[in-house]
This record gives structure tokens, sequence and C-alpha cells, in this order.
């Protein structure tokens, strides 16, 4: 009997060990902003949504939400515009790098803005521009 309640005591403390190396500690956590592109924008606005496809120079496969910790971060996207009014050529479609200064517990949701401020024909790129189209407050915690 003494054994299998000495086997049950070490049952019982190695799982308490390995439940708190799951939990992490204040200590390891840090302070994070997101960035987010899957919300849709509203395209009577003429803002559209955009695809990632690098995050700091790093090639990423495009996710809905990026953790990220304060500071600038360098994104690459491409656009997603379906609009009848767009007339230049799929070769024309090119990505385009822009920064966002992310701050702690808030939230960027990023975009294409459709410039429609004259007609974009052929090869000119310069019918889209990638925006930050809503900022808002939302708690960010990331594991260090």
């Amino acid at each position: 009997m003494q054994f299998f309640s000495s086997w049950r005591v070490l049952v019982v403390a190695v799982a308490a060990l390995a439940l708190n190396g799951c939990a992490s500690s204040p200590d390891e956590m840090v302070q994070c902003g997101t960035v987010s592109s899957y919300l849709a924008p509203d395209n009577s606005a003429n803002l559209y949504r955009v695809v990632v496809t690098h995050l700091d120079d790093v090639a990423v496969i495009s996710r809905p939400n990026y953790l990220l910790s304060p500071g600038e971060h360098k994104f690459t996207v491409a656009e997603l515009i379906n609009s009848p009014e767009l007339k230049v050529l799929l070769s024309a479609r090119k990505v385009k790098v822009f920064s966002v200064n992310v701050a702690a517990d808030q939230r960027y949701h990023i975009g294409a803005k459709f410039n429609t401020d004259k007609i974009y024909i052929g090869q000119n790129s310069l019918y889209w521009q990638p925006v930050v189209w809503q900022t808002e407050s939302h708690q960010c915690e990331m594991k260090r």
C-alpha cells in the first residue's frame, strides 16, 4: 500500500510541474499590437482588401492577424481591388511596400485605397496605395 501512495504523490507532483510549465508567467509575456487584413473595408469608400506577401522583408503566408512588437514594421501587400472602374493591365498590378508604426494594445486594419481621382489605364501603378483604414484599441499579449 505504501508503494501506491508514494506513486500517487509522485504522479501528482509531476503533473503539477508539467501544468506549471504550460502556464505563462507575466515575465514571459510582452506587449504587442495587431495588424489585421481580414475585415472587408467599405468598397463604397474605395477601400479594398489586401494580401500580405512579406513582413519585415520575410516572405509569409497571409493570415488574418499579425501580433507584432511595438515599433515600425514593413508590409509588402497585393491589392484585391474588384471594381469595374479599374482599367489597368494585369501586368501593372504589382505589390507595394508600406510601414505601420505599431503601438501596444492597438489593432490596425490594412487595405488598399483605390485612387479614383483620375482614370488610370495601361501600365500605370498609381491607381492604388496601401493604407491603414481603421485603428482601434485591442488588448494584445504574446510570448517572448
